[in-house]
């Protein structure tokens, strides 16, 4: 009984309008006013602002620093809630405390008691009607005041200025690594996309950003001077050494503005290092506000800290290997750790997108590396059709193969996979969590262990 009620208070929330599923409005303010947000926050007594908070835009990374650095604050012994987007496999992904997901019956509670708050507020509708994500933001902050949370570590969904997040005074903002992504709503140019990522710098706030191009690193060095905010940069103002990796953590050393820390973390890709440390460099900050963090706990927490889907190698033979990555930086990033961490003989590509992605040049990245390549589709609402993927691959020479589905594909790419080749399945979180849950499948299982057997 608990379970359905679960989907019905899923259903609910999914009612509202989600721009994770239709396309986004093209940038306005009055697509995106904060103070609707602040009028249902008001009407369950402002639980944003009990926790003290750490608030992360950026691009790509956000999840896996957001994950450093809530684990690391629980290592500490601080209460800590994570809010983060989208999810893999169940909307409670998104809503954790000190690591664990809240319950379905959490949840279902939640939404019982914000339901008539959220009517009241789209009845009067003054700043206009709350969306799915809005509401999604305002659970998170009220389960973080019932479980009397010390921090809220919050992702950005979408730029910052505008984001349902955007609504606290954080202790640290965060902004990891900058580029194209969304521009339909964020801007058309570096400087336009990361002058929306800096509108989560408040006045006198303390600011940490990951390595960023010229144009990215002008705009937010230019906005903490105008808000008076400390900036700390990763790359000059705290730095990182790798020392080793293998396929199941990295090892390096990190040179703080405090102490030095010899660190671990159970993610490959030199590009978690930009994150580890930019993670190092804010709990510094917290450190400086007298917050309780050793140099120990921020060892233990980076070495235990969980976080699916990125570079996550699901099978040894053939190497089955997920990735979320889904715009160009993301996807040059992908095929570097591909080439760099891994030994195979033939790549073989399965590749699904959203509607609104840069395809092309996602496909100009990863082109170099693939020998065979699958395009698909997942369930999602927003899911490119495989015909417009294959007709990229067509421009650059590759005959693509169809699947309808992520099954399909990943079944397809064990039919021509040997046990030393590489199968990657990319191109949106979409992919990685239904590629997750295929590998599951009886049938897919049983072929993955045949090839282990050999």
């Amino acid at each position: 009984m608990s379970g359905n009620l679960y989907q019905q208070a899923v259903d609910y929330i999914s009612s509202y309008t989600d721009y994770e599923v239709v396309p986004r409005l093209e940038h306005n303010a009055a697509n995106y006013d904060l103070r609707r947000v602040e009028e249902l926050l008001a009407r369950l007594g402002n639980p944003h602002r009990i926790a003290r908070s750490v608030h992360i835009a950026g691009t790509n990374g956000k999840g896996s620093t957001a994950a450093m650095v809530a684990s690391a604050l629980t290592v500490s012994g601080y209460t800590t809630g994570l809010y983060t987007s989208p999810h893999l496999h169940t909307w409670r992904e998104r809503v954790r405390i000190d690591g664990e997901l809240i319950s379905e019956e959490e949840f279902t509670a939640l939404v019982a008691r914000l339901k008539p708050e959220i009517e009241a507020v789209n009845r009067k509708a003054t700043y206009g009607r709350l969306t799915t994500f809005e509401i999604l933001t305002t659970l998170a902050y009220a389960y973080f005041a019932l479980k009397k949370a010390d921090f809220q570590v919050l992702e950005v969904g979408l730029g910052g200025k505008f984001d349902a997040t955007n609504v606290i005074q954080p202790e640290v903002c965060i902004i990891t690594s900058v580029s194209f992504d969304h521009t339909e709503v964020l801007g058309n140019s570096l400087a336009e996309i990361a002058a929306e990522k800096a509108g989560i710098i408040k006045p006198g706030s303390a600011v940490v950003t990951s390595p960023q191009a010229s144009h990215v690193a002008r705009v937010i060095s230019e906005t903490c001077l105008a808000y008076g905010a400390e900036l700390v940069r990763v790359g000059s103002d705290v730095t990182w050494q790798s020392l080793s990796a293998d396929f199941n953590r990295q090892l390096f050393r990190v040179k703080g503005r405090l102490d030095s820390y010899q660190l671990s973390i159970p993610f490959l890709g030199r590009h978690q290092l930009d994150n580890a440390a930019t993670a190092v460099a804010a709990l510094e900050v917290l450190v400086e506000k007298g917050l309780g963090i050793s140099r120990d706990s921020i060892a233990k927490g980076l070495a235990q800290v969980g976080w699916l889907g990125r570079l996550q190698i699901l099978s040894h033979h053939p190497l089955l290997v997920v990735d979320g990555a889904h715009n160009p930086d993301s996807a040059r990033r992908l095929r570097q750790s591909l080439e760099q961490y891994f030994e195979f003989e033939r790549a073989i590509l399965v590749i699904g997108a959203s509607l609104d992605k840069d395809v092309a040049s996602v496909v100009s990245e990863l082109v170099p590396l693939f020998d065979e390549v699958i395009a698909t589709r997942t369930c999602h609402p927003r899911a490119m059709a495989p015909s417009l993927i294959v007709a990229e691959f067509g421009k650059h020479g590759i005959e693509a193969w169809v699947a309808e589905a992520v099954p399909e594909a990943l079944s397809m790419a064990l039919n021509i996979a040997g046990v030393r080749d590489l199968i990657c399945a990319t191109g949106s979180l979409f992919v990685v969590g239904e590629t997750m849950e295929a590998v599951n499948e009886p049938l897919i299982k049983g072929r993955l262990k045949s090839e282990v057997d050999k």
